[in-house]
């Protein structure tokens, strides 16, 4: 079993940055491929950025390429994600998920993953 908790969270100006932080306890992550998804308001979720065990291989939705970057320390068990040149569209809960395999790189739909987060609030404004 896998618990995993997202920090980082928050309100921010648009073209403003944040970094999301997730974290796994009862089994370390270094050999688990990881995602993260949002889902903004009164809609459903969404894949945003997925990495593999190594950090090797990272696939982006298209709508964060070039603004997101997903990155991994397996020694600290964490994964981070740094969102720049935020927009009002962001505006979303972002979960973090976590696949019990190595793999996660065009793996984008929820089921595809088995362990999640709570979810952190980012909102965005104009």
């Amino acid at each position: 079993q896998v618990q995993v908790v997202e920090s980082g969270g928050g309100l921010v100006q648009a073209g403003g940055s944040l970094r999301l932080s997730c974290e796994a306890s009862g089994r370390t992550l270094s050999t688990y491929g990881v995602g993260w998804f949002r889902q903004p308001p009164g809609k459903e979720r969404e894949f945003v950025a997925s990495i593999n065990w190594s950090g090797g291989n990272r696939d982006y939705a298209d709508s964060v390429k070039g603004r997101f970057t997903l990155s991994r320390d397996n020694a600290k068990n964490t994964v981070a994600l740094q969102m720049s040149s935020l927009k009002p569209e962001d505006t979303a809960v972002y979960y973090c998920a976590v696949r019990p395999s190595p793999f996660a790189y065009g793996y984008r739909r929820s089921t595809d993953y088995t362990y999640w987060g709570q979810g952190t609030q980012v909102t965005v404004s104009s």
